[in-house]
């Protein structure tokens, strides 16, 4: 009954007691269910309320949606928690896939069903937050663990070790023997804004309104751990099931042989090998496919961060950059790039500074000199310009034809209908000097979903007119994101990778997003024009140059 108290409250707003007082002044008949509204006002008057609502403020998420649900109440998940350690989906997935909840003695049967129903959806209303973000959470915390003394290996696990364009939380394995070590040391240096939960070899907090876990699974334990809590939960049934017929069990604390012995797994590719598959790359344990593939060896090489060859998309303080020409090849240098680019706005962009006409010689000087003081890396001088609402770049060709690389974009959509925008993408796309289409989509992740295209048709078009198209690993856009990009290269066309960086000190990890999202499309190092060397990459552009 408190379940419909809370829900009439939130269907009038209530947030805090101040809200609740003129609630409970009006009449019962017009608060809903009379015996919910007696409820609502006992809880009002024994502080209740508060007390009940701090407390599920204070579950790791996972649980709170799981009692917001309706499948438990918080007896049951009281009970739950205690009896599974249950503090995420993840392990709730664990537990009921192992029929550890149906011996609960709260109605364990009853309980099982009902969290199993609520289970795919459990996260639907969780707030998510863009990878960008997640990655820049777990950074830090990363490095920390890898640092520390007894501790194997940290990696992140779940959406984000998975790449998705939106994060639900950030949660970390990091095995180690003296577990209390480890989260004693994360415990200390961490500036939390709220703690949720600490369990002997797992920690919750809140940092930046994102809920970070941590988890120290003993090393023998760990790779099962990093499968189990990396894969999508179709991923991980399918790994279950596969190994079921093999004769062995999956779980989220090992592998397992039929007489209950520890199969020994170092490492997450034994897992996959003794379920005779090959390995399947963290960013595509969707749950599609991919597992039958890995059955019959038949999963593509996926491009990685070590194949990046050079970056063709950033920007200086000649246009909205907040480093110089030379900070940002310092910087590529630094990173082992045998080319970069400089690709500042042009005079049609909204960016806080562009690169205009009479700036394109002074800034190829300059280029010209920071060569000399930046030896071992090719310079490309670039431009990223605009596509004006009838399809015209907005530098003259006499302007566009001293790039060494020239990217267009569109930046507006100019209350254009989807034909008319591909009408602009395909006058770019035919323009011989115009090298490649960037973040195609235009999207700003989470707030703006992007142009709705006829991608496919895109795709075409880039292919037939030998166009790059781009996978932007800048936080905001992740454009194409995957799903486009395995449409792109089955289209033909051929990618770049870049970072669509402004600040030398996140090409590496802009670059990253960029490879991690091309991953997600099973992209491989031939689909990327930027995997290969420089004389490679001057022959593309100058084949759409000359039209061949």
């Amino acid at each position: 009954m408190y379940r419909r108290a809370r829900s009439i409250a939130a269907e009038r707003e209530v947030t805090s007691d101040a809200d609740l007082g003129p609630l409970l002044a009006a009449p019962a008949s017009d608060a809903g269910d009379a015996a919910a509204y007696t409820v609502l006002r006992h809880m009002f008057e024994t502080g209740g309320w508060v007390l009940l609502e701090s407390t599920l403020a204070d579950l790791p998420a996972d649980l709170r949606w799981l009692f917001e649900s309706g499948a438990v109440t918080l007896e049951q998940l009281a009970a739950l928690h205690k009896a599974v350690g249950a503090a995420t989906a993840a392990d709730l997935h664990a537990a009921l896939r192992d029929h550890r909840i149906r011996t609960l003695p709260q109605g364990g049967a009853l309980v099982e069903e009902a969290i199993d129903a609520a289970l795919p959806s459990l996260r639907a209303a969780m707030h998510r937050i863009p990878l960008g973000r997640a990655t820049a959470v777990a950074e830090p915390l990363l490095a920390r663990l890898r640092a520390m003394t007894g501790v194997a290996w940290a990696e992140p696990v779940g959406s984000l070790r998975r790449g998705q364009d939106l994060v639900g939380d950030v949660e970390i394995v990091a095995p180690a023997a003296n577990a209390a070590a480890v989260l004693d040391d994360v415990f200390a240096a961490t500036n939390a804004a709220r703690w949720l939960h600490r369990s002997e070899r797992r920690l919750y907090f809140l940092e930046e309104r994102i809920q970070v876990g941590i988890r120290v699974p003993p090393p023998e334990r760990a790779a099962a751990a990093l499968v189990y809590l990396t894969g999508s939960m179709a991923h991980v049934d399918g790994l279950r099931r596969r190994a079921a017929a093999l004769g062995l069990r999956l779980t989220i604390d090992g592998l397992y042989a039929n007489d209950g012995s520890l199969v020994p797994t170092a490492h997450e590719a034994d897992i996959y090998n003794r379920l005779g598959l090959e390995f399947v790359a963290p960013e595509i344990r969707s749950g599609d496919g991919e597992i039958d593939l890995a059955a019959r060896r038949g999963l593509p090489p996926l491009v990685d961060r070590r194949d990046i060859r050079g970056d063709l998309h950033m920007h200086s303080t000649w246009s909205d950059g907040r480093d110089s020409i030379e900070a940002m090849a310092a910087a590529c240098r630094a990173l082992g790039y045998e080319y970069m680019a400089i690709t500042d706005h042009s005079p049609h962009s909204a960016s806080s500074r562009n690169l205009t006409l009479d700036g394109v010689k002074r800034q190829a000087d300059e280029i010209a000199e920071v060569r000399q003081r930046v030896p071992g890396i090719t310079i490309l001088h670039g431009c990223e310009a605009d596509i004006l609402q009838d399809g015209r770049i907005d530098f003259p060709d006499r302007i566009l034809e001293r790039f060494d690389i020239v990217l267009a974009s569109l930046h507006d959509a100019g209350d254009h209908s989807p034909a008319q925008l591909m009408r602009r993408y395909e006058e770019a796309m035919r323009h011989p000097l115009v090298a490649a289409i960037t973040h195609p989509t235009n999207r700003l992740v989470p707030h703006r979903a992007g142009y709705d295209l006829d991608y496919d048709r895109l795709f075409e078009l880039a292919a037939a007119t030998n166009t790059l198209v781009e996978v932007d690993g800048a936080p905001s856009h992740l454009d194409l994101d995957g799903a486009l990009a395995r449409r792109a290269v089955a289209a033909g066309a051929t990618l770049v990778v870049d970072s669509d960086c402004h600040r030398a000190d996140l090409l590496d990890r802009q670059m990253r997003l960029g490879v991690t999202t091309a991953r997600r499309g099973w992209v491989e190092p031939r689909h990327v024009v930027n995997t290969r060397s420089i004389a490679e990459v001057r022959a593309f552009i100058a084949r759409k140059r000359e039209g061949r």
